[in-house]
């Protein structure tokens, strides 16, 4: 109960605004794909209208897409920083371990040296960047990115590097040193 207690939530900022028309884009190029890609015969044994299977098969992808975007969190529990993105990738870090007075907002946009330059074990999508990245400047981070103009860059006293863009990172920068203090 405790740990519920003390656990505080920060907002990402919102996914750029081509991702949803992206998802729907996908979505509508493999209906098209599916229903011109051949030809579609009825089965008098199935009762199931071939159309609604192809319906049905072509929104798994966008929808597991849909759910590994909405699964996005930065959060502070106790002592641990949590930082963790589409299902499968997630950072766990105490925060004790992180060199605030090295950490730092930046825009991508003029920094350009910690860009993501390779995914090495992640996901992504429009607007959307996490896991584990080689950057620009050859360092690895782990990344939660939806925007590039602000951002939170998090080294580690182990020289990691972790980069997040919550929607209000001066917020969070600040809980993070208070909770070191």
């Amino acid at each position: 109960m405790n740990s519920i207690a003390s656990r505080r939530d920060f907002p990402l900022g919102p996914l750029a605004p081509w991702t949803w028309p992206a998802l729907l884009g996908l979505w509508v190029v493999l209906l098209l794909i599916a229903f011109l890609g051949g030809t579609h015969v009825q089965s008098p044994a199935n009762p199931v209208p071939w159309w609604v299977v192809v319906l049905f098969a072509t929104a798994l992808l966008p929808a597991s897409l849909l759910s590994m975007l909405a699964h996005r969190q930065i959060s502070i529990e106790g002592d641990m920083l949590l930082v963790a993105g589409a299902l499968l990738f997630a950072r766990k870090v105490p925060i004790g371990d992180l060199a605030l007075d090295k950490a730092r907002i930046l825009d991508l946009d003029e920094h350009t040296e910690y860009k993501p330059m390779l995914r090495l074990f992640g996901f992504s999508f429009p607007g959307l960047t996490v896991g584990t990245c080689i950057l620009r400047n050859r360092s690895r981070a782990f990344c939660l990115l939806t925007a590039q103009s602000r951002v939170l860059l998090l080294p580690q006293r182990d020289g990691r590097l972790i980069l997040v863009s919550p929607e209000k990172p001066h917020a969070l920068l600040d809980a993070l040193r208070d909770a070191v203090a």
